[in-house]
Parts: structure tokens; C-alpha cells; sequence
């Protein structure tokens, strides 16, 4: 990898991250001759990803950190991770939404990606639990001012979190009482056996709240959750309807998640985009678990109006169910 040696530091960083996750332990003179870089440069490099508690440095090198089930990174470590896959995957996970609809972000750096990305969809209500996430649009309406179509944001309240998520009685009441279209969701683990996880109990009640608030769950994680397992269990993987990531996720992973979820890996085509017989969406990116549509009123499965778009007296769709 000589070629590397322009690489910026965070992208230098991440591939020693998956260099010693990959192989279990890597030496500073190996990462030396990958990155085409100097030896000061490495260690400076493992010394803060070290800082970072994503690895453990030793004598002449670094191993992976063994995590508990119960440790939660903090935001500001998991920040500097997988930068160019958290991007990719709010790239595409953008593509789902549909101006006008209210949506769900969950707390974490992907949905804090995400966020950035949606910031010129008119007319959205946002939902979120992610003090990081509120303050990405609110900032983006202190800088510009108001403005017709910008977002409205509701934040849940609720006590904070290390990875700065609002989680407990406060924020589970507030989401027990709406409802909304699509559901992003960022999870510290994914498995077969294990569903979604997480290691803050709290968390995991408000991540349950908002999975049996939302239409459609949509996971937005990168490779590295996979096979990742916290300490509380929130969904099973048949109550996700779409997991976007990134190219990194193995073959193997990518045909046995596929047997129940959508996947979409960011940068590749979209191998699955017509609907399943559970409500998965056609091309216009619109559906419910049950088949029926979103708000925004596309057809079902059938081709017919759904249960929002019944015709008026003069044979026109109506503006609700009950006109």
C-alpha cells in the first residue's frame, strides 16, 4: 500500500483499525510498510486510536480492545470511525426519504451523518432522541434563518446517554405517543441470534419504543456491527425492513442477512428494489409493513389507491380516508 502515503490521518486510522480487527493484532513496522509512512507516524496513529479506546496498544504494535457486553463507547469516540462508510451509508439512506413524511432518527454518529444529508428535504417532521442530531437542524436554521419547508424537530427529552441519546421514562412516554413513517435507526450491534443490540439497558427500552412507533425500520449501520452483540436485545432482525451499510460487510453476512432484511450497501445497485410480500417498497422508495402506503398516498402492491387516497364524488383521489 505505498500508494497510501497521501492518505489523510483518518483514513490511515481506519485501515489500521481494520487491520487489527482483521487480523487480530498487527505490528507497527507491518502498518509501516501497508501505509508507505513513517514510524513516528504510526505510533502517533495508534496512540490515538488508543486515546479513542478502540485499541489496546502493546510492546511494538496494537491489539483489538476485548469490549464487555455493558461498555458503550462515547460519541465523540465513536466519531472517528469508518468516516468514509458512515458518509456512504447516509448517502444512500437519504435516497429513502420522501419530503413531507414524518421520520425517526435514532442517536448515534450514523444517523448524525444522515441528519447532515437532509437538511434540504423540504417539509419534514423529524423525531429524534439525539441531542447531536436536534442540534445539526437547528444550527443549519441559526445560520440561514427561517425558511419555507425547513424540518420540524422534535426532541424527546429524556436523560442523557454517553453516545448523547435520550433514553428512560421521559423519552419513552413521548415516543409511545406518535407514530411515524420511516424509522433510522443506528444500533451498536447486529446478529442473527441477537437481533439489534445494545449495552445501555435504557437504550434498548427507547430503541424498542421507537422500532413499535415506526412504519418501516431502517438500520443504518456499517460493517463493523456485524456479529457485534451488546448486552440488551431490542428487536429481532425480521422487525427490520431495510439494513443500509457499506461495501466492507462479507459475502457470507450479506446472504444470510439477506434471507430477512433488505440490504442496501452504499455504491452498489440496489439488488432487491421491488416490493416483498411483507410491504417492502417498489422504486418509489414508499411502503408500510402491512403493504399499504405512506403518507405521501403511492399505490399499493395492487396498483390501487391505499386506504388514504379513496376516490371523491368526482372520481379524483380525496385528501384523507374520510373525505
Amino acid at each position: 500500500m505505498s500508494e497510501n502515503q497521501n492518505l489523510l490521518a483518518e483514513q490511515r486510522r481506519a485501515l489500521i483499525v481494520d487491520e487489527v480487527r482483521r487480523r487480530g493484532g498487527v505490528r507497527v513496522n507491518e502498518l509501516t510498510r501497508k501505509l508507505g509512512v513513517s514510524d513516528m507516524t504510526v505510533r502517533r496513529d495508534l496512540d490515538a486510536l488508543a486515546r479513542q479506546g478502540v485499541l489496546e496498544k502493546v510492546h511494538g504494535g496494537a491489539v483489538p480492545v476485548v469490549e464487555a457486553s455493558t461498555h458503550e463507547p462515547g460519541f465523540e469516540a465513536k466519531s472517528g470511525l469508518e468516516l468514509t462508510a458512515k458518509e456512504d451509508i447516509a448517502r444512500a439512506a437519504a435516497e429513502l426519504v420522501v419530503p413531507g413524511s414524518a421520520i425517526a432518527l435514532s442517536g448515534g454518529t450514523t444517523t448524525y451523518a444522515l441528519a447532515h444529508r437532509l437538511l434540504d428535504v423540504p417539509d419534514l417532521t423529524v423525531v429524534t432522541n439525539s441531542v447531536r442530531v436536534a442540534d445539526v437542524f437547528h444550527a443549519a436554521q441559526r445560520t440561514s434563518g427561517p425558511r419555507q419547508g425547513a424540518a420540524t424537530v422534535v426532541l424527546t427529552g429524556g436523560v442523557r446517554t454517553p453516545s448523547d441519546s435520550l433514553v428512560g421514562p421521559v423519552a419513552d412516554q413521548a415516543i409511545a405517543a406518535l407514530h411515524f413513517d420511516v424509522l433510522f435507526l443506528g444500533v451498536h450491534g447486529i446478529s442473527v441470534e441477537a437481533g439489534l443490540s445494545t449495552p445501555n439497558l435504557a437504550e434498548a427500552e427507547t430503541n424498542r419504543r421507537l422500532v413499535q412507533s415506526a412504519r418501516r425500520v431502517v438500520v443504518v449501520a456499517d460493517h463493523t456491527k456485524w456479529g457485534t452483540v451488546g448486552l440488551s436485545s431490542f428487536a429481532k432482525l425480521d422487525q427490520v425492513d431495510t439494513w443500509v451499510t457499506d461495501a466492507g460487510l462479507p459475502r457470507g453476512a450479506r446472504a444470510e442477512i439477506a434471507e430477512q432484511v433488505r440490504l442496501v450497501v452504499a455504491g452498489e445497485p440496489d439488488r432487491d428494489p421491488e416490493p416483498r410480500q411483507d410491504g417492502e417498497p417498489g422504486q418509489d422508495g414508499e411502503y408500510s409493513r402491512n403493504g399499504e402506503p405512506g403518507l405521501g398516498g403511492n399505490p399499493g402492491q395492487d396498483g390501487n389507491p391505499g386506504q388514504d387516497d379513496n376516490p371523491g364524488q368526482d372520481g379524483n383521489p380525496g385528501q384523507a380516508a374520510d373525505n
